[in-house]
């Protein structure tokens, strides 16, 4: 009778990058792969935990790259007549 493989995570495989280094897109789509992994229900309970842990630290890094990328946006400050003057930092267009 044979052993089932011990779980190897990505780390380990050398395959996974750094989280504070992916685009909001790599880690959204690296994201996903975890989420599908474990709907799977065919990562042993290590692996189901390792897993877990990874995909809060991508759900993280993904929120802090939405509020980074919404704080730079610009809000355009019309003058009276409605034309274009400038533009302000979003937290100023919400006040």
């Amino acid at each position: 009778m044979t052993r089932p493989p011990r779980p190897v995570n990505a780390a380990q495989m050398g395959m996974e990058p750094e989280i504070a280094n992916l685009s909001f897109e790599e880690a959204l789509k690296e994201l996903e792969s975890v989420v599908r992994r474990l709907e799977s229900g065919e990562a042993p309970l290590d692996e189901s935990i390792e897993l877990y842990a990874k995909g809060d630290a991508l759900r993280a890094h993904c929120q802090a790259r939405r509020d980074s990328a919404q704080a730079r946006i610009e809000a355009i400050v019309a003058d009276r007549d409605g034309k274009a003057q400038g533009v302000r930092p979003f937290d100023e267009a919400a006040g």
